[in-house]
């Protein structure tokens, strides 16, 4: 071998991988059921803008989302998790820019489910039957085959 000729980047370990496939399921299911609690929680404040029938009905329509989206940023409850899980976002774009897109996309999906119902649970108290625990399992077996088809 030339010694003078590059090396190629050294890859990450595997925990390094875990990790950031873990991040990113828990960033993305994990917030989603709290965006969800602070949604329905919402009521919408009046703003003559909206309702003054001399705009438009387009006109309304647009600036009723307006504030609907200024209202939900402006409530932590909701911009916390939101900001988490566009977080996770960023993590996934690092992590398909090295890892192989055939196992990041799947897993990081299917961790997302994963997260979203351990979320529930937290965030609203939602017991997780029988068939959601068994489901989970086939999940997680799939994650398992997927890595070792790949190894």
């Amino acid at each position: 071998m030339d010694p003078d000729a590059p090396h190629p980047p050294p890859q990450p370990s595997v925990i390094r991988w875990v990790l950031g496939f873990l991040l990113v399921g828990a960033a993305w299911g994990f917030t989603t059921p709290f965006m969800r609690r602070a949604a329905l929680n919402y009521t919408p404040k009046s703003r003559p803008s909206v309702t003054d029938p001399r705009n438009s009905w387009i006109k309304r329509k647009i600036l009723g989302v307006f504030w609907a989206v200024i209202d939900l940023l402006s409530r932590p409850a909701y911009a916390i998790p939101l900001l988490c899980n566009i977080t996770g976002s960023v993590w996934f774009f690092l992590l398909i820019g090295q890892a192989e897109l055939s196992l990041t996309v799947p897993i990081t999906n299917s961790l997302a489910f994963l997260f979203t119902v351990l979320g529930e649970w937290w965030a609203e108290g939602k017991v997780i039957n029988r068939d959601t625990w068994i489901g989970m399992a086939f999940v997680l077996t799939g994650i398992a085959l997927c890595v070792q088809s790949k190894s």
